[in-house]
């Protein structure tokens, strides 16, 4: 057995570690006296976390469309002003490796409130239509 003294998250203990296999180790001297060590100043606080990035275009006048789920915006299937028909791919998204389709619930003027390789959450607007 070989006696240890660590210290963890500031707590100080006393620990005994048998050693497995290997060369037989050297006997051990008697056991020295450790002194307590002393805190340190408390750590600063973290920075104040950056403000999250603008849109890349602002919402249109129009109905919203919204993420049906988590994942990355993979693909904008048209232009910004461009002309679509309801039932159409508008948005693919990737979760889990697997690709999903937005449809346009609408026909209307499409603007786009997202772009390519953007993570949105369930419920983020993707684009509206008018």
């Amino acid at each position: 057995m070989r006696k240890f003294n660590v210290t963890v998250n500031g707590k100080f203990y006393d620990v005994e570690v048998e050693e497995v296999g290997g060369a037989p180790s050297a006997p051990v001297a008697a056991p020295v006296p450790v002194a307590p060590i002393a805190k340190s100043a408390p750590a600063a606080a973290p920075a104040a976390p950056a403000a999250p990035a603008p849109a890349p275009a602002a919402a249109g006048k129009g109905d919203p469309v919204n993420s049906p789920m988590p994942g990355l915006v993979k693909k904008l299937c048209f232009a910004n002003g461009a002309t679509v028909e309801e039932g159409k791919e508008i948005v693919t998204l990737e979760a889990m490796k697997m690709d999903t389709p937005v449809v346009a619930p609408k026909s209307g003027v499409i603007t786009y409130c997202v772009s390519e390789g953007t993570n949105v959450d369930t419920g983020a607007l993707l684009c509206t239509i008018a």
